[in-house]
C-alpha cells in the first residue's frame, strides 16, 4: 500500500512482490447482498492497517475500531497528521480538474492508489470528461479486495486496477498499456509514494523510469510529506516500536527534484495547500473566507515537455 505514508502497524506496508496484475476491477457497487471486500483475502480485521488508519483520516468509511483507535493515537503525537492527509486529497482534486478541464488530459496514471475514498481520480475526472481512462496501481491486499468492488467508472470512460509492484517498472507499463494509449498525453499521479523508497537516488530513477515511457506533453503529480518537530518526535516513537521508519519524510528540494527536467504548471513547487486554492463562491465575502493554511506536505504538477 502507498498512499498511506506507511505507518507500520501491521502488514505488508512497503513494496513486496505483488507482480500478479488484476484486471476485473469493473465490479458492481458494494450492496447488502454483495460479499465484504475482506471476505476470503485473510485480511485481519482485528489488527490495525495503515491504509485504514489513513482512510479514516480522510473520513472514509473503510475502517474499524482498531484502526480508529491507532489513529487517535497518532494524532495525540502529530495533530497535523489529519489536515495534511485532507489538504493532500483536496491537491489531488485540484490537480485532476485542471488537467481534465485546462489541459485536455483523458488519460491518467494513479501509482500508489490507496484505500478508495471519496472524489478518487476516476470521479474527479469523468465528472468534466465521462470518457477519461484511468489505471491505478497498488500493491496491497486489502486495497485490491476494496477498489475491484469499489473503483467503477462511467460507462463512457475505463477504470481499471493493477496489483502490481511500481518497482517493476515493465509490468507495470505493459498492464496500463492494456488500457492507456501510449502515443496520448497521460498524466501520472504518485501521492504519498516515494516516502517508501528510502534512497533519494533511486527514487528520482523510479520517476525517470516511469517517466521514460510517457509521450511529449504527458504530466507528472507528486505530493509527499516534509519533516516538522513532531513529525519527527511520532517517527522517534515509531522506530521505538518497530526499529524502522517506514514513510521517509524529505525535505523540500529533494521531492522538487523529482521534477527534474520538466516544465513547471503555475505556481509551480511549494505547499499543496497553496497550489492554485479554490476560490470562495462569488456570494461569499472574500474577508469572512479563510485564506489556505501552509502545510508541511509538498508537490506540484510539471510537464514534459
Amino acid at each position: 500500500m502507498y498512499r498511506s505514508w506507511g505507518w507500520a502497524f501491521t502488514g505488508p506496508i512497503g513494496m513486496p512482490g505483488g507482480d500478479e496484475i488484476h484486471r476485473d476491477a469493473r465490479m458492481g457497487p458494494v450492496t447488502e447482498q454483495t460479499p465484504k471486500p475482506d471476505a476470503g483475502t485473510g485480511i485481519d480485521t482485528t489488527v490495525p492497517h495503515s491504509a485504514r488508519v489513513w482512510n479514516y483520516w480522510l473520513g472514509g468509511k473503510d475502517n474499524y475500531a482498531v484502526d480508529r483507535e491507532v489513529g487517535d493515537a497518532w494524532m495525540a503525537v502529530y495533530p497535523e497528521i489529519v489536515v495534511k492527509a485532507r489538504e493532500s486529497r483536496a491537491f489531488l482534486r485540484r490537480v485532476v480538474r485542471f488537467l481534465v478541464a485546462e489541459a485536455g488530459i483523458r488519460q491518467f496514471l494513479d501509482v500508489g492508489t490507496g484505500l478508495p475514498t471519496a472524489d478518487n481520480t476516476h470521479q474527479v475526472a469523468q465528472r468534466i470528461a465521462p470518457d477519461t481512462r484511468v489505471v491505478y496501481v497498488d500493491n496491497d491486499p486489502l486495497v485490491l479486495a476494496h477498489a475491484r468492488a469499489l473503483l467503477v467508472g462511467t460507462p463512457e470512460g475505463e477504470t481499471r486496477y493493477l496489483h502490481a509492484d511500481v518497482r517493476h517498472v515493465d509490468d507495470l507499463v505493459r498492464g496500463a498499456e492494456e488500457i492507456l494509449d501510449f502515443t496520448e498525453p497521460i498524466a501520472i499521479l504518485m501521492f504519498g509514494l516515494l516516502g517508501h523508497v528510502k534512497d533519494t537516488a533511486e527514487a528520482r530513477a523510479l520517476v525517470g523510469r516511469i517517466l521514460a515511457p510517457m509521450p511529449s506533453g504527458s504530466y507528472l503529480a507528486i505530493a509527499d510529506g516534509t519533516p516538522t518537530e513532531r513529525s519527527r518526535a511520532a517517527e522517534a516513537e515509531q522506530v521505538k516500536k518497530t526499529g524502522d521508519i517506514p514513510y521517509l519524510n524529505r525535505e523540500p528540494e529533494e521531492i522538487a527534484s523529482f521534477f527534474d527536467g520538466l516544465e513547471w504548471v503555475d505556481p509551480g513547487f511549494g505547499s499543496v495547500s497553496l497550489w492554485r486554492p479554490e476560490q470562495p463562491p462569488h456570494d461569499v465575502s472574500v474577508i469572512t473566507s479563510a485564506p489556505p493554511q501552509h502545510v508541511d506536505e509538498y508537490g506540484g504538477l510539471a510537464r514534459k515537455p
